[in-house]
């Protein structure tokens, strides 16, 4: 294969009726790395919404059992893009997603916001530090395959494309984002498990948040007041990420795909899973 043989297939699909395809594709062949970090940050970004976070840390397993957590949800959600929303799978996976979160009383604008940061956040990141640009045909599918994903989830007003989906989620971060200790204490704790991971572990606990809050905006880092740091370490860290990218960029291309479970971050399981016992299962 040669470095863009996938994007040309992604090209000749509709990104609407072969949303799922062009997905796939993405995530799995041409940039598995950056959809990782981006939808890692993504869940992050909802920490800030105090209705959110305060909810996460009241339950415990962001901060009591976060490694278990990051990799429930991780393979929950890789059950669903690996195998398809009809597969037994992916039917499976979304049922635990409704299951736990049906245990809750989670708004459904909570929930909206959620679904816009898994559209809104990977296109930003890909777009600024990805090998290449997402193309059109990729927001597009990736718009569509979340508004499939939230009518299963049973949320209501799901915006109609990716543009539509970042103005949402940029509307509701001004109206929403505040600090609250509790959710605080969750972003520390997934902050220190991110720590673990490597190449991460090899590096001083201090200088790898020091690098993360080099990713964040100054509007996520003002709503969790993390501390503010030098627009030269701000650039420093954006740029690093972004020269690995100009490197992928003359790697061949994956032409098998890569999916969650296969990563060495993912801990919790070492004699495999079964996705019906995935998550939590509140009383």
């Amino acid at each position: 294969m040669k470095r863009y043989d996938w994007l040309r297939r992604i090209e000749q699909l509709d990104p609407e009726a072969d949303h799922l395809e062009i997905y796939r594709i993405s995530v799995s062949h041409e940039f598995p790395w950056d959809y990782t970090q981006s939808l890692s940050f993504a869940l992050f970004r909802t920490y800030a919404v105090p209705t959110i976070g305060a909810l996460l840390a009241s339950t415990g397993e962001l901060t009591e059992r976060v490694q278990k957590r990051y990799d429930d949800t991780c393979l929950i959600l890789d059950a669903v893009l690996e195998h398809g929303f009809a597969a037994p799978e992916g039917r499976t996976g979304i049922r635990r997603m409704n299951q736990m979160h049906g245990a809750y009383d989670i708004s459904n604008a909570d929930m909206l916001y959620v679904l816009s940061t898994f559209v809104t956040v990977p296109i930003r990141w890909i777009d600024e530090f990805g090998w290449r640009r997402l193309s059109e045909h990729e927001k597009v599918a990736a718009a569509h395959y979340y508004r499939r994903l939230g009518r299963h989830m049973g949320i209501t007003g799901i915006p109609s494309g990716h543009e539509e989906f970042a103005a949402h989620l940029d509307a509701y971060e001004a109206e929403h984002f505040a600090y609250d200790p509790a959710a605080r204490a969750v972003a520390d704790s997934t902050l220190a498990l991110l720590g673990t991971f490597p190449p991460n572990d090899r590096a001083p606990a201090r200088l790898v948040r020091r690098f993360s809050y080099g990713l964040m905006d100054d509007r996520l880092r003002a709503a969790l007041r993390y501390p503010r740091i030098s627009v030269f370490e701000q650039a420093l860290a954006r740029r690093m990420v972004w020269l690995r990218g100009r490197v992928v960029r003359f790697m061949p291309p994956r032409e098998e795909p890569w999916f969650v479970r296969q990563s060495a971050n993912i801990r919790s399981y070492p004699d495999g899973y079964d996705v019906s016992g995935l998550g939590t299962f509140p009383r």
